[in-house]
């Protein structure tokens, strides 16, 4: 396998990788993993209007989102021979929808999550780290993003609860 520093070629013809590098704002340099939570930041002011980010649908979405998400990462990080390349980041676009997924969509939810979610995705507390380092394959490439969207929706929806935004 090919380390993470090594040129790789990713074929944004091919559905599989289009999706997976965030409909290519994974290319973008520096800090990849910024710009596709930020493709998924400008989706969810499609959606989020319109479908409301706590509904039953959502919530759905996000789930097939997610599993979804285990084979595009997956099956990207394969034809390129990187686990995880920074270029994927179908893990943030998930990422930033189950942040919201907590609270009513507004403009200052959608911000202040994106800002724990990054947060919470570049720090890797525990069990992050752990998780990013052990769980392999797709199934790695989404777990930690997952579980670093649940601390920021927790932490975004008491910043709600309590009207601190």
């Amino acid at each position: 396998m090919a380390n993470k520093s090594q040129q790789v070629k990713f074929t944004l013809s091919n559905p599989v990788h289009f999706l997976a590098l965030g409909f290519g704002s994974g290319l973008i340099r520096p800090a990849p993993g910024t710009w596709g939570t930020l493709a998924g930041a400008l989706l969810l002011l499609f959606i989020g209007p319109w479908l409301g980010t706590q509904s039953p649908v959502f919530l759905l979405m996000c789930l097939v989102m997610s599993g979804v998400g285990v084979y595009l990462c997956g099956q990207t990080a394969r034809d390129v021979g990187v686990h995880d390349h920074g270029a994927i980041v179908w893990d943030e676009i998930v990422g930033i929808f189950v942040t919201l997924a907590f609270v009513p969509f507004s403009l200052p939810t959608l911000i202040v999550g994106f800002v724990l979610f990054r947060f919470f995705d570049i720090v890797k507390p525990w069990p992050i780290g752990w998780l990013d380092a052990r769980v392999h394959g797709g199934l790695g490439i989404m777990l930690d993003d997952i579980v670093a969207a649940l601390y920021a929706g927790i932490l975004l929806y008491l910043t709600v609860r309590f009207e601190l935004i």
